[in-house]
């Protein structure tokens, strides 16, 4: 039975070390921006783009996105539920509420970095009706050491 219930807000500079601490135990890889200067920068930016998913019982962190949006495309990353909260509705309620941003901002399609070899997080994409689009590749280049 699933009782959880949640509230999904925006993250605010005192959630930083909470959020890195959650996706050491819910996300999958790392990237070159993950830590406490990159997602301040991102929240500084842009205040509305991390969504938070809070247990509403004890307000314990159980699932983030950040729902980035350029004026152009929509652009979803670290979608992270923790791991003893899966398969309840708290990914789902995440991926909605940042499509209904994308809707507010304009965006016409969402697009989401997932790895290749995640294969727990491909099922959920899909379910969620996305799809891999296998014409594109990501390219990248680290602008400092």
């Amino acid at each position: 039975m699933n009782d959880l219930r949640l509230r999904i807000r925006t993250a605010s500079p005192d959630d930083l070390d909470r959020v890195l601490a959650f996706w050491r135990t819910a996300a999958e890889g790392t990237s070159i921006s993950d830590d406490r200067d990159g997602v301040g920068r991102l929240v500084a930016h842009d205040p509305e783009a991390l969504l938070l998913a809070e247990d509403l019982a004890d307000g314990t962190l159980v699932g983030t996105v950040i729902a980035g949006f350029d004026g152009w495309r929509c652009h979803l990353y670290r979608l992270a539920v923790h791991p003893d909260r899966r398969r309840r509705g708290i990914g789902t309620a995440l991926l909605g509420a940042a499509e209904e941003r994308f809707v507010r901002l304009g965006g016409r399609r969402g697009d989401a970095m997932v790895l290749d070899g995640n294969e727990r997080a491909h099922h959920a994409w899909r379910a969620a009706g996305y799809t891999p689009q296998h014409e594109w590749s990501r390219w990248v280049r680290p602008l400092a050491d």
